[in-house]
């Protein structure tokens, strides 16, 4: 199953958009937050990052969406670190809006989507209309 990491500067942020994309795929597990540093500040850490694509992967590949400038670049550089590791997990990133392309992309992985179909299921989010 295709996992998926949510990247924001902020760790409540984050955890948020997991618990929202977990209730509406029915408990879907395997969303993981990456959000905020390790002292609880605002910002991002790409080895938190590579350390969630980690726990997200089942072998399937992880979708990445993250918030603003970055945490795209420290979602960018994670890749690079598994990459230099050779870990081998097809991870990438999501141009997406966070909060509907979370809830498309784990709909869309939680009903056993490809990691192609999963990544299109979320930037497909951004022609949503709300009104």
């Amino acid at each position: 199953m295709v996992g998926i990491v949510i990247v924001s500067h902020s760790w409540k942020i984050a955890e948020g958009v997991c618990d929202l994309a977990r209730e509406m795929a029915h408990g879907h597990e395997g969303i993981i937050p990456a959000g905020g540093l390790d002292d609880g500040s605002t910002g991002t850490d790409a080895e938190k990052i590579a350390n969630a694509i980690v726990e997200a992967d089942t072998g399937d590949g992880v979708v990445i969406l993250a918030d603003i400038g970055s945490a795209i670049m420290s979602a960018e550089s994670a890749i690079e670190i598994l990459e230099e590791e050779e870990r081998g997990i097809n991870a990438v990133i999501a141009d997406a809006p966070i909060v509907e392309g979370a809830v498309c992309a784990v709909v869309e992985a939680a009903g056993g989507g490809s990691i192609e179909s999963v990544l299109t299921a979320a930037e497909e989010s951004r022609e949503a209309n709300k009104l």
